[in-house]
């Protein structure tokens, strides 16, 4: 069952009947499922790198009765699955720590090293600058994590920002969570959500 932090995503990628967009890490497929149940009318590549997970976005998918193109690639190579045709929306949901899922999976907390911020960091900064590219001009990037961890968040989308002059912050004007330097952070249990960390970024012509 999907918390209702995750079921932000459709509002903030404000998609349009037609468009081509990109979840860029879909497994297990729930944020899949609930774009395409609020906008059949759009062009859904579901992506992820590990076959298994991929299946349970198919499983998902068909238990929900919603159609999209599945692939397994990484999204920080998109070189090797990329067609060229660009995107009009891009949603990463990062992979992340999961400190904000942390009450509905406790174990996070014996599994996590600290070491692993460092490592996911890198990794979601490289996932960024690889998708950037496949981006059309004047579309929209919605970067999510379940993280309530700066480095994986905010910071994460400052670097990010300071590295790419065409990427421009969309204000997130909306009752739920705290706005942040950049995007908008719910904390665990607020709201009776889980935490996750919200940033747009439109790109600029």
């Amino acid at each position: 069952m999907q918390d209702a932090g995750a079921q932000l995503v459709p509002e903030l990628l404000d998609l349009q009947s037609g468009q081509r967009v990109l979840d860029a890490c879909a497994a297990p497929g729930g944020k899949s499922g609930h774009v395409l149940e609020t906008r059949p009318d759009i062009d859904l590549l579901a992506l992820d790198i590990d076959d298994e997970r991929l299946q349970r976005v198919d499983d998902n998918l068909k238990r929900l009765r919603l159609k999209a193109t599945l692939l397994r690639g990484d999204a920080a190579q998109p070189e090797s699955w990329w067609d060229g045709e660009p995107f009009d929306r891009i949603l990463l949901d990062a992979p992340c720590s999961a400190t904000g899922v942390i009450r509905r999976h406790p174990d996070i907390k014996y599994l996590r090293q600290a070491a692993d911020i460092d490592i996911l960091s890198a990794t979601q900064a490289s996932i960024l600058t690889a998708l950037w590219p496949l981006l059309k001009p004047g579309g929209r990037l919605l970067y999510v994590s379940c993280s309530i961890l700066v480095q994986e968040n905010h910071q994460q989308i400052e670097n990010f920002l300071g590295q790419h002059p065409h990427a421009r912050p969309l204000d997130i004007d909306v009752p739920w969570g705290r706005a942040m330097p950049v995007g908008r952070q719910i904390i665990t249990g607020s709201e009776t959500m889980d935490g996750f960390y919200y940033a747009c970024i439109v790109k600029e012509s």
